[in-house]
């Protein structure tokens, strides 16, 4: 543990999701549309849209990772050249505090953090699974968000900030879902990083279409948390041959290098070039778990792009990212380059615990933050989070 002078804001910790977590509301007519279990060959499987699912291995969490196995795999310091499956190592029983918010507040004590942000685990890469059926996509995700409000609250003990999962394939159903959750106080929602799709086509979250649904965001605060998941970029994989589905864990190198700077960079160079901000100058967008080493590329595309036609934007787009958006970079990433585009103060510290991706302890984040002053480390590891826990109304 990292001997800080304050406690951390870890602006990413994940639960994993009880068994119950999209069925308990889920009204069963819609089982089979949405998620069920089922045993197959003596297994636990996860059915969605009636097909086991694959994008957790074990849906069932248990037994599950070690936090932070695999950080080492991830930095791309693998000596032994193991399989991604070695680095996982032994398994272990799923422990209490995973799905228990009171046990993991004891934890978060310990690990001195004041305050986080929580994740879904497995239902990030739902909306994907569902996506052909918009109905089912929002049946199951309002199901879900009734679970999490019960289970770890949306601001419980102004502590863990659960955010509820919204989609908007259908628009009107988003914005009914929204405000039942600003009602019951949530500081955060996340959303798919990707375009809105439905049977009819896609198009970007920044069209002008989904104008009233960012009109209640802009006006009430609340901080939109864009987390990494299935974005729906497997159909790109599959035109190089790589096949469509994806499967945590299952990387082939093509996906490695080609992927996981596609979806982010995608969609702010679309919310941006689509003038959402403009239309809206109060809204705070959060990038979790996308990394960073995508922001050098994105920012010199839209220098290039501005400087050819500065008429097709209403400022310098990079003006209008800072303005806007805040960073997780992953602890490997370059920190000092992100920081010199974007500032400090648009930066937040994640450790993505208890994933076998993520840190074994939080607070080593800041070992990796060395390019940094200890007042930025400060604003990375505690202050730009706190703040945007905090709505800030028009």
């Amino acid at each position: 543990m990292v001997d800080l002078p304050f406690e951390i804001f870890d602006a990413d910790n994940h639960y994993y999701e009880a068994e119950d977590a999209f069925t308990r509301h889920l009204p069963r007519n819609m089982r089979r549309r949405c998620m069920d279990w089922a045993t197959v060959k003596g297994r636990k499987e996860l059915l969605v849209a009636g097909k086991i699912n694959r994008f957790i291995p074990n849906p069932t969490f248990d037994p599950v990772a070690k936090p932070g196995c695999l950080d080492q795999y991830y930095r791309g310091n693998n000596p032994e050249g193991h399989t991604i499956r070695e680095a996982f190592g032994e398994l272990e029983p799923i422990r209490p505090e995973y799905r228990d918010r009171d046990l993991r507040l004891e934890v978060m004590t310990k690990q001195r953090i004041e305050r986080a942000i929580y994740f879904p685990t497995l239902g990030v890469g739902m909306e994907e699974a569902l996506k052909d059926d918009t109905e089912a996509v929002h049946t199951a995700f309002e199901s879900f968000n009734r679970w999490l409000l019960e289970d770890w609250g949306f601001a419980y003990q102004e502590r863990i900030y659960a955010a509820p999962y919204i989609p908007i394939m259908d628009r009107d159903r988003g914005i009914r879902e929204l405000e039942w959750a600003l009602e019951h106080d949530a500081r955060f929602i996340v959303m798919r990083p990707s375009f809105v799709y439905d049977k009819a086509g896609s198009r970007s979250p920044g069209d002008s279409y989904f104008d009233p649904f960012w009109k209640i965001v802009n006006d009430s605060g609340i901080t939109v948390v864009y987390h990494g998941g299935d974005s729906g970029y497997g159909k790109y994989a599959a035109d190089w041959g790589e096949g469509g589905n994806i499967a945590s864990f299952k990387n082939s190198p093509f996906r490695s290098i080609s992927m996981p700077s596609k979806p982010p960079f995608d969609l702010f160079a679309a919310l941006i070039s689509h003038q959402l901000f403009a239309r809206f100058p109060n809204l705070r967008i959060a990038s979790i778990e996308m990394g960073s080493f995508w922001v050098p590329w994105l920012f010199q595309s839209m220098g290039r792009a501005y400087g050819q036609e500065p008429s097709q934007f209403v400022e310098d787009p990079a003006e209008t990212f800072r303005r806007h958006v805040w960073i997780a970079p992953f602890h490997e990433d370059d920190i000092g380059l992100l920081r010199d585009l974007v500032g400090a103060e648009n930066m937040v510290a994640g450790s993505d615990w208890p994933h076998a991706e993520g840190l074994t302890d939080p607070t080593d984040y800041a070992l990796d933050l060395k390019a940094l002053s200890d007042d930025e480390t400060r604003l990375v590891m505690r202050e730009n989070a706190m703040a945007l826990s905090q709505r800030r109304p028009v």
